[in-house]
C-alpha cells in the first residue's frame, strides 16, 4: 500500500471512528449550531454571502446551482470544464477522472437537469467513513464484500475499498442476467441497488446469494416492492437517501429512516403542514470544494412525528415521495421482451440540450408520449433517444411530441410512466 493510499484509509477510519449517535436533542442542537456557524463564516465561496447569519443566505435550487457553478465552487473549476469530464467518463465507462486532486460526477436527479457535483480527496474520506459507520452490519469490525448497482460509478464509491471490504460496481447498462451470475460466484454479503434492480433480483429464480444487509438507493421504495425483496432475502430493506447534494437520511438498526442531522442543517418547507410533507433546504456542514448552502431539493419528505426506539433523536421520515418511476416495458431488436431502467429515458433527453428545461415521458402501448418544454427541442431529443435505442439494442418506439404542462402540486410528478 503507497503512501497516499494508507493516508486515505487512515483517514476513513478516523471518521468512522468520529461518528456518533445523538440521543440528547439539545446536544444535537448545540453540535448543529456550531457546525453551522462553521460553515457559513469559512465557506470561501464567492456565490455566497459574508455573513454568519443563515437567513441572508439565499435559498437556492439546482437552476440556480448549476448557473453559478463556477462561482459557488471553492476550487476553480469551471462548469465546461467539469462537464467535459464527467461527459468523456459517463461515454467510456471509466469514472476514474480527476482534475488534479478533485472527483468529477454527473448527476440527472429527480428534478430532470443535469447536475455536477465536486469532490475532494478530504470529502471523499470524510463520506467513506461516515457512510460505512451508518450502514455497515453489527458487529462493525467484520469483512465485506459490497455490490454495488447504479447507472454511474465514482471515486466516491470507490473510496470505502479496503482490506476489510471489497467493493464491486455493477453497471447497469449491462444485462441484469450477466449480474445474477457474478453475484452467484461472488456472493456479496450488502447488496445496495435502485428499488426497481432489487425488485427484479427478488424475483429471479436464478439467484443465490444470501447478503447480511440490503440497502435501497436512487429512487422510492414503494411498500409492496419492500414487501417482496424483504420476504426473498429474509430481513428489512434499509434505505439512504442520497443525492448529488449529499448523503442525507439512513435506516436505523429498527428499520426506520433518519435524516443525518450531524451532517446536514435542514429547513422545513412546508407543502403540507397537516400530513407532515415539505421539501428540505440542506445546508452542509462539511461540503467545501463545493459548498451547498440553503439549497432547496424537489423532493417530498413525509415526517413521522413518534420517536424512534433506536433512541437518535435524528429526525425521522415516514417516508419519501415524489422520485418514483417506471419501468418501461419494450422490446429488442429480436422482439424480446426488455425491460428499461427509466433513468436511461431520463438521461438521454437531458443529454440531448442544455435548453430542455421540463419534460415528461408516458409509454403507452407501443408509442413514447415526449412532453416538452420548450417543444422546439423535439429534434434533439429525438436524436437522443434513437441513440439510446442503439446503445441498448432495441427496437425504435413511436414517439408523439406535444408541448409540456404543469400539473397539479397535489399530483405526485413522474418523469417517466409506463401506462
Amino acid at each position: 500500500m503507497n503512501g497516499m493510499s494508507m493516508f486515505r484509509k487512515l483517514g476513513i477510519v478516523k471518521e468512522f471512528l468520529s461518528v456518533k449517535d445523538f440521543t440528547c436533542k439539545e446536544a444535537l442542537k448545540a453540535y448543529q449550531k456550531e457546525k453551522l456557524a462553521e460553515r457559513l463564516a469559512t465557506h470561501g465561496s464567492r456565490f455566497y454571502p459574508n455573513s454568519t447569519k443563515l437567513e441572508d443566505f439565499p435559498i437556492i435550487n439546482k437552476k440556480i446551482f448549476m448557473e453559478n457553478f463556477d462561482t459557488i465552487n471553492t476550487v476553480g473549476i469551471s462548469k465546461d470544464e467539469a462537464f467535459k469530464v464527467a461527459l468523456a467518463s459517463e461515454e467510456s465507462r471509466n469514472f476514474s477522472n480527476k482534475i488534479g486532486y478533485i472527483s468529477v460526477g454527473l448527476s440527472s436527479g429527480t428534478s430532470g437537469s443535469r447536475g455536477l457535483f465536486l469532490v475532494s480527496e478530504e470529502e471523499s474520506r470524510r463520506w467513506a467513513g461516515y457512510i460505512l459507520k451508518r450502514m455497515l452490519p453489527k458487529p462493525l469490525l467484520q469483512r465485506h464484500k459490497i455490490a454495488f448497482f447504479l447507472r454511474a460509478n465514482s471515486n466516491l464509491y470507490e473510496s470505502v475499498n479496503s482490506l476489510a471490504i471489497k467493493f464491486s460496481f455493477y453497471d447497469l447498462l449491462q444485462p441484469l442476467e450477466e449480474h445474477i451470475e457474478t453475484l452467484n460466484a461472488t456472493q456479496p454479503t450488502i447488496l445496495i441497488a435502485p428499488a426497481q434492480v432489487l425488485r427484479l433480483l427478488a424475483l429471479s429464480d436464478d439467484l443465490t446469494i444470501n447478503p447480511k444487509k440490503v440497502i435501497s438507493v436512487a429512487e422510492v421504495l414503494e411498500e409492496e416492492d419492500e414487501e417482496l425483496i424483504s420476504q426473498r432475502f429474509s430481513q428489512k430493506v434499509h434505505q439512504v437517501y442520497q443525492c448529488t447534494e449529499g448523503f442525507l437520511a439512513h435506516t436505523c438498526e429498527e428499520g426506520n429512516l433518519h435524516l443525518n442531522e450531524d451532517r446536514v442543517y435542514i429547513e422545513k418547507e412546508w407543502i403540507d403542514e397537516k400530513s407532515g410533507r415539505f421539501s428540505p433546504i440542506i445546508s452542509d456542514f462539511f461540503r467545501s470544494s463545493q459548498p451547498v448552502i440553503r439549497y432547496k431539493l424537489d423532493d417530498i419528505l413525509v415526517l413521522e412525528k413518534e420517536p424512534c426506539a433506536c433512541g437518535s433523536v435524528f429526525t425521522r421520515l415516514k417516508k419519501i415521495e415524489g422520485r418514483c418511476d417506471d419501468i418501461l416495458n419494450v422490446k429488442d431488436k429480436n422482439g424480446v421482451p426488455y425491460l428499461l431502467f427509466p433513468d436511461f429515458v431520463r438521461r438521454a433527453i437531458i443529454r440531448a440540450s442544455d435548453k430542455v428545461e421540463e419534460y415528461a415521458v408516458e409509454h403507452r402501448e407501443d408509442a413514447l408520449h415526449v412532453y416538452l418544454q420548450p417543444l422546439s427541442m423535439k429534434d434533439e431529443v429525438e436524436e437522443s433517444l434513437q441513440k439510446l435505442y442503439v446503445e441498448q439494442g432495441l427496437e425504435s418506439l413511436e414517439h408523439v411530441y406535444d408541448a409540456y404542462e404543469m400539473g397539479k402540486l397535489t399530483d405526485k410528478r413522474r418523469r417517466v410512466k409506463q401506462l
